[in-house]
């Protein structure tokens, strides 16, 4: 058995065979790898005769309740293949109950492309580095827009104030993550609870983790080919995903930190946050975005309590990267640090 497979938990014999009798065409597996990003499901490429596959599934051990939700993502991006989002292939997905490993996963047709992890794009030039950004754009607008219930996505999440039920949701995992809350979680997990705006009724599918790195872009034009990781994504409003990515603007670009602070946007073609913020407003025929401070200390905190999860998981030894994730829980002050001083000096 070769790491990836004992990882994933099957031989590449048993996997071959159990795709095969479930995947029209699947057959003769060759090499299964695991891809050294994503810290909260195991993601695998599989090389086989009939073509390159991506198998995506949950990791062992003991997990947070309602988290590594992969059926969730199989789901949301079956649904959204007849929309204006991009996103891969879906073929089959597998219960813990019937998978020859006991975990829930899912297949999906590889999506050939380019993945930009730094998102200043130093090789890109700054045209290009424009296009790419105005189509992240264009494509969050087409999420935002997109009818949840013409596509069967209607009953995808619970009705109500979507920012008090994911500030309970995330208060909850953080805590259960953490021995004690840091002073600064405490603070901004307050400041929430007091700021928290009333339901102004949008409903829209978020993505839930809206970023560069997270998309795939077609090889020879600045055109998002593939929407990945759709793991947090739900029925809510949808400036949680656009505050979230507009965190990137006020991040760091050093060290293990991939923001655009400090970067030279203008030289790079990269928008301002403000200009990025209007086009997504145009786009969607928005007036005016209120409560914008409230929108990025959530943004800032749902993070932090994301990354505690991950550096717990390191803790017990269940990090599908534990190195990273390491490192992602050192990121958890800084994201803090910086929410806490919007609770204080506003956006």
């Amino acid at each position: 058995m070769t790491e990836a497979a004992e990882k994933l938990g099957m031989s590449r014999e048993e996997l071959d065979r159990y795709l095969a009798s479930r995947i029209a065409g699947f057959g003769g597996l060759r090499k299964v790898s695991k891809f050294g990003t994503g810290q909260s499901n195991p993601t695998y490429r599989l090389d086989a005769e009939s073509g390159a596959y991506v198998l995506r599934s949950k990791p062992p051990g003991k997990l947070l309740p309602s988290a590594h939700a992969v059926d969730r993502e199989f789901r949301v991006m079956t649904a959204l293949a007849t929309t204006a989002v991009p996103v891969p292939n879906t073929l089959h997905l597998a219960t813990a109950e019937d998978s020859p490993n006991g975990r829930d996963f899912f297949v999906m047709r590889y999506v050939e492309g380019r993945i930009f992890w730094d998102p200043s794009l130093p090789d890109c030039a700054s045209e290009e580095a424009a296009a790419i950004y105005d189509a992240m754009n264009a494509t969050l607008a087409a999420l935002h827009e997109v009818d949840v219930a013409e596509i069967g996505l209607a009953d995808f999440g619970k009705a109500g104030n979507y920012f008090a039920r994911q500030l309970e949701r995330w208060r909850s995992q953080y805590r259960a993550s953490v021995d004690t809350p840091s002073q600064d979680m405490q603070i901004i997990m307050d400041w929430l609870e007091r700021s928290l705006p009333e339901d102004d009724g949008q409903i829209a599918l978020v993505h839930g983790d809206w970023r560069l790195d997270n998309m795939i872009f077609a090889p020879d034009a600045p055109r998002v080919a593939a929407v990945l990781d759709w793991e947090l994504s739900t029925l809510g409003h949808p400036m949680a995903d656009l505050a979230y990515q507009c965190m990137q603007w006020r991040l760091p670009n050093q060290g293990d930190m991939r923001g655009l602070s400090g970067v030279d946007r203008a030289a790079r073609g990269i928008p301002t946050e403000a200009a990025y913020v209007a086009a997504y407003a145009k786009r969607r025929g928005l007036y005016q975005i209120d409560n914008w401070p409230f929108y990025l200390v959530f943004a800032f905190f749902r993070l932090g309590a994301i990354l505690a999860g991950v550096a717990a998981r390191a803790a017990a030894g269940n990090a599908s990267n534990p190195e990273m994730a390491k490192k992602y829980g050192a990121a958890v002050p800084v994201l803090s640090g910086m929410a806490v001083a919007i609770t204080r000096d506003g956006a």
